[in-house]
């Protein structure tokens, strides 16, 4: 849920989530129309439904048991190098190498002061260097993204000094909007196709997102009614 959310937008989310999928076989078990409906107001509903998808393969390949390795991880729903990385750390308190825009931010305003475009690759080494050697890693991972925070707000936010740093496009009339805007729609209901064109939005902007949204399995088409999942 942090990915790419503020956190206090999140807290609040992330305690209603658990309240209603308590375990990850509860989870698992859960229709994906549901799990949408809990996830309306965070966005990037993908991570909902990637995450629903993770629940049931672990219920479904590893008898409900989270597997620890990288290498099964990464080969789960929607986990990438990062993800996998950090469920490591913070999950099992595994020195795994990982990087995000707090670490970043750490390494770069102390290693790179004055220099621009740096790279993920020059501070990877320096990541590396310096993780505890004892089981420590999730504390100190902790203390990193604190930190980083903490200079985002008193000495300015060194991670734009990233070669990566891609700064996100206003929300207003963005296709995030448009998608949002279908998916609460029909987290209230099922739809005709035709209510869709009713939103505040250019009909083709909407067609085109509803395509999407089909084929990423968010929401479905049957019966002449449109619904999450």
């Amino acid at each position: 849920m942090l990915q790419q959310t503020q956190v206090d937008r999140v807290v609040p989310k992330y305690k209603n989530f658990l309240k209603k999928f308590p375990t990850l076989s509860a989870l698992a078990k859960t229709p994906l129309s549901a799990v949408l409906k809990e996830w309306q107001g965070l966005g990037y509903n993908r991570r909902a439904k990637m995450l629903h998808e993770t629940a049931r393969a672990i219920a479904r390949e590893y008898s409900g048991r989270f597997p620890t390795s990288k290498e099964a991880l990464m080969k789960l729903p929607g986990i990438g190098p990062y993800t996998a990385s950090a469920v490591r750390v913070f999950a099992f308190n595994e020195p795994e190498v990982l990087i995000e825009t707090n670490v970043r931010s750490v390494f770069i305003h102390h290693f790179f002061t004055k220099k621009k475009k740096v790279h993920d690759a020059s501070l990877l080494p320096l990541i590396k260097k310096t993780l505890p050697t004892s089981r420590q890693a999730r504390e100190w991972y902790s203390a990193l993204m604190d930190y980083g925070s903490h200079l985002k707000q008193t000495a300015g936010n060194a991670s734009r000094r990233s070669a990566h740093h891609v700064r996100q496009k206003p929300f207003k009339g963005s296709n995030r909007e448009v998608r949002g805007a279908i998916l609460k729609l029909l987290a209230e209901k099922t739809r005709r196709k035709e209510n869709l064109f009713e939103l505040p939005f250019p009909r083709s902007a909407v067609e085109v997102q509803y395509t999407k949204l089909l084929s990423e399995g968010l929401i479905s088409y049957s019966g002449g009614r449109v619904r999450l999942g």
